[in-house]
């Protein structure tokens, strides 16, 4: 059995601990990582999450089978539907892992929860892996609620 990390809100731990992993309504299942060799690669998404206003995130930690049905693909792309185990050894055999991103449809019980750690802060990338040397999208939608979101498209659309 695999064990898997879901990055969460510091302020929804002790929820978590008590029932489990819910899907939000605003979502479509359970985002995670595999607990990989590389530790950046596992919790490449913190700093993209930190976007969306939490300022600390906690790492929870569980486990499920590895023939458990997940949607697995990089972010952006087509997902597809395949067991655990398999979207595992897709990982390791990436040559840039960056993006990738597990999705389980189902309730994560308390019983499967290891533990929830406190993880280093500044991980991952922002925007989209790889995003350094890019220009930004500067439509409407893609600034809204960004920080000096105004003043980047002005800048973007001289």
């Amino acid at each position: 059995m695999p064990t898997l990390v879901h990055l969460a809100d510091e302020r929804d731990a002790a929820m978590i601990l008590k029932n489990g992993i819910v899907i939000s309504k605003h979502s479509i299942g359970i985002y995670c990582m595999p607990v990989l060799p590389n530790f950046y690669v596992t919790h490449q998404w913190l700093r993209e999450l930190k976007r969306g206003g939490a300022k600390t995130f906690v790492g929870v930690y569980f486990k499920v089978s590895s023939k458990e049905v997940v949607f697995a693909g990089k972010y952006g792309l087509d997902h597809h539907q395949m067991k655990l185990g398999e979207s595992i050894a897709e990982i390791l055999n990436m040559e840039d892992p960056l993006g990738y991103e597990l999705i389980i449809d189902r309730k994560i019980m308390p019983s499967e929860i290891l533990r929830i750690k406190h993880i280093p802060q500044v991980l991952g990338w922002r925007y989209m892996p790889n995003s350094h040397n890019r220009r930004p999208c500067s439509c409407e939608l893609c600034l809204k609620g960004t920080i000096k979101g105004r003043r980047t498209k002005n800048r973007l659309d001289s």
